[in-house]
């Protein structure tokens, strides 16, 4: 590993998936014969907190003696085993317990200058000091941006939100520091303080009256999944580099954005990446696998991308060799799992952009209400069935993996019913051809019974991968779809019979509301109205 200290990954156990400790041990088999010698577990509340029983409580967390044995068998295997938690935003899920009503400022932030944010922040790193055995760790502290305009506002009056910030982190370091951690955290805080619109990536400078307030102990992470070009990298690093210390980067291996990866995304913006990280001499560098709004992505699903980035560091750009080289490292083919990106592709996709996650889009739009009609129509009719076929033949040559080539194969199927149903409901519904409406109907039975299928193959997906916990909101969510297919198939048969006057969502008409492709919140998906 060329000029490298650490290179490693990050995953994501926060986001409802949680995985198995079988497979956490599979997966550092993964990185070690891939090279890397670094693995963070991003834990906002998933991990327990001696004397806290509500920490991650339902949530599928990690018992201290799990992650002991993790460290173990990470450390067994030349891997260093990192806790990366949070330790003032993003705590989405414990915010929501009346347990820590007093120490909430607004949103998921943390309550600033309270003795019990302390106390918990003092247990925090108490276990994570007995759980692992490095003492790096990475603390978060990105995102906050409502800080002390919640509860803290209403106890103390406006305070200037930079110095706030910083007095936060002081008391942070020095409880990391007291358990023997140096820590490093997400670099954004300051870039947003330094950008007069709170944006990250277009900051050229810092000033340095900013740098000198940071405390010496602080590592920086320079993250960024999204760049297409190498100088916007060179840049960032370089001004990430003026603080005058070590500079950790934080790349992407993109399976946050729904049911299936995006690995093409995340080799063309990677190898830029890789390249100018080189070249300015950085040393950590991690790839993140987020799980953002329910991890329904396969943990395993972005391993041509973990590969060819590690190829990147030692200087291998050349796709041929590297997916040779997976051939001869995995016994399958890099091209067969470079198909599990085909479930969000249309004509217009290309490796350059930015992520669009349509298979969760489409299965989450509405057949009669059609948010995403507009954004259909706008696209050339996708393939779903051919893309099913080769998903399915895919998983017979990939051995033990079968099952996440299965799983999408089969949310294919649906879709290549679904993806344009609504839109032709609607069409012939407003032309007033009913027989054409009373063929279509049978095509929501035969939808009805596709989704079933699908949600018994994302099932065993979720279960051979990650904890049970957090598959409830899945079956919330693909069963309500399920559910409401039926619905939209009864109210067409009471329309067919007579018993139904006018099927009021049909007779809208469709607004343009955006191009919802990129969004990945299921509520914004399924409905306009309250969740």
């Amino acid at each position: 590993m060329k000029g490298y200290r650490r290179f490693g990954v990050m995953i994501d156990m926060s986001r409802n998936a949680v995985m198995r400790v079988s497979e956490l041990k599979n997966m550092i088999d993964l990185l070690q014969k891939m090279g890397y010698n670094m693995l963070e577990l991003y834990t906002e509340d998933t991990y327990e907190v001696a004397g806290e029983p509500y920490f991650g409580y339902l949530r599928g967390r990690y018992t201290a003696e799990e992650l002991k044995e993790i460290d173990a068998y990470a450390k067994a295997r030349g891997v260093e085993l990192i806790p990366c938690v949070q330790t003032l935003a993003h705590f989405t899920n414990l915010v929501k317990l009346p347990e820590y009503g007093d120490i909430v400022d607004v949103d998921d932030i943390l309550l600033i200058d309270e003795p019990k944010t302390y106390e918990l922040l003092d247990k925090i790193f108490a276990s994570l000091a007995e759980c692992f055995t490095s003492r790096n760790v990475n603390i978060g502290m990105d995102e906050a941006h409502l800080v002390g305009l919640g509860a803290y506002l209403r106890k103390h009056g406006y305070t200037e939100r930079v110095q706030l910030l910083l007095r936060h982190l002081q008391k942070v370091v020095e409880i990391a520091t007291r358990y023997g951690f140096k820590p490093h955290m997400w670099a954004d805080m300051f870039f947003r303080l330094a950008s007069k619109n709170g944006d990250y990536y277009n900051v050229n400078e810092i000033d340095e009256e900013v740098k000198k307030l940071i405390p010496e102990e602080i590592t920086l992470v320079y993250w960024d999944y999204y760049s297409k070009k190498k100088e916007d990298y060179d840049r960032l690093i370089e001004v990430h580099q003026s603080f005058g210390r070590d500079v950790w980067f934080a790349g992407g291996a993109w399976r946050w954005m729904g049911f299936a990866p995006h690995n093409e995304f995340s080799l063309y913006t990677m190898e830029r990446a890789m390249r100018s990280v080189a070249e300015h001499g950085v040393k950590d560098v991690f790839i993140t696998m987020w799980g953002d709004n329910g991890s329904e992505c396969s943990f395993y699903s972005v391993l041509p991308s973990l590969y060819a980035i590690r190829q990147f560091v030692d200087g291998n750009f050349d796709m041929a060799k590297i997916a040779d080289g997976f051939y001869k490292t995995f016994k399958m083919k890099f091209e067969d799992w470079m198909l599990l990106d085909i479930p969000n592709k249309s004509a217009s996709i290309t490796p350059a952009t930015t992520p669009r996650h349509a298979c969760k889009a489409l299965l989450y739009n509405d057949l009669f209400l059609g948010i995403m009609d507009k954004s259909v129509q706008n696209e050339k009719p996708v393939p779903y069935a051919t893309y099913s076929a080769e998903l399915a033949k895919a998983a017979k040559r990939v051995g033990a993996y079968g099952y996440i080539f299965d799983t999408l194969s089969k949310l294919c199927s649906v879709l290549a019913i679904k993806a344009e149903l609504g839109i032709r409901t609607r069409r012939f519904y407003q032309a007033h051809d009913k027989k054409a409406l009373s063929a279509i109907v049978r095509e929501y039975d035969a939808l009805v019974k596709r989704l079933e299928i699908f949600h018994a193959a994302f099932r065993t997906q979720w279960h051979k991968e990650s904890k049970p916990h957090g598959l409830e909101v899945q079956d919330a969510r693909i069963g309500g779809v399920i559910q409401r297919t039926k619905t939209c198939a009864l109210r067409l048969r009471e329309y067919l019979k007579g018993r139904l006057p006018v099927i009021d969502e049909l007779e809208e008409v469709i607004l343009d509301y955006g191009d919802g492709m990129p969004w990945n919140q299921y509520t914004r998906l399924i409905t306009t109205s309250n969740m």
